[in-house]
């Protein structure tokens, strides 16, 4: 059983480095090109950024949680940082001022998809594993 425990750690932890490294290069380049990307006028650079500088220790918390066997604040901190990566396709709500290069179309969809797959993750450890369930998991040397 810890084994497999330890075996859904690490599919998680390459499911958030992928999320982590795509959400970053996405804010980095719309931040840097915030005029090419289609977005609400109150957009700033500095807000952008700011964003993914405060959602990234919400994800490595979840994490961590979800390492502590506390599955529920696990769920809930890695469900409020995969917004910041399933939003990424919202640009597509806004009128176009520019065309968008494929750079920025790849990095909008590669950051949706991650935190897809993300989100993918935690219905299959919340709903069909039910984790939270096991007191086995549970690793509360805080």
């Amino acid at each position: 059983m810890t084994n497999l425990f330890s075996l859904r750690q690490k599919i998680l932890l390459a499911i958030i480095t992928l999320n982590l490294i795509s959400t970053w290069l996405h804010y980095t380049d719309n931040a840097l090109f915030l005029s090419r990307y289609p977005g609400p006028e109150w957009f700033t650079s500095v807000g952008v950024i700011s964003v993914v500088i405060v959602m990234t220790p919400v994800g490595l918390l979840g994490y961590w949680l979800y390492t502590k066997g506390m599955f529920w604040l696990a769920y809930l901190s890695l469900g409020l940082y995969s917004i910041t990566s399933i939003s990424s396709p919202g640009h597509y709500l806004f009128p176009m001022l520019a065309p968008m290069s494929l750079k920025m179309h790849c990095l909008i969809w590669l950051d949706g998809v991650t935190g897809l797959l993300l989100i993918g993750f935690l219905l299959w450890s919340g709903v069909v594993l039910k984790e939270w369930r096991s007191t086995s998991n549970c690793h509360l040397n805080l």
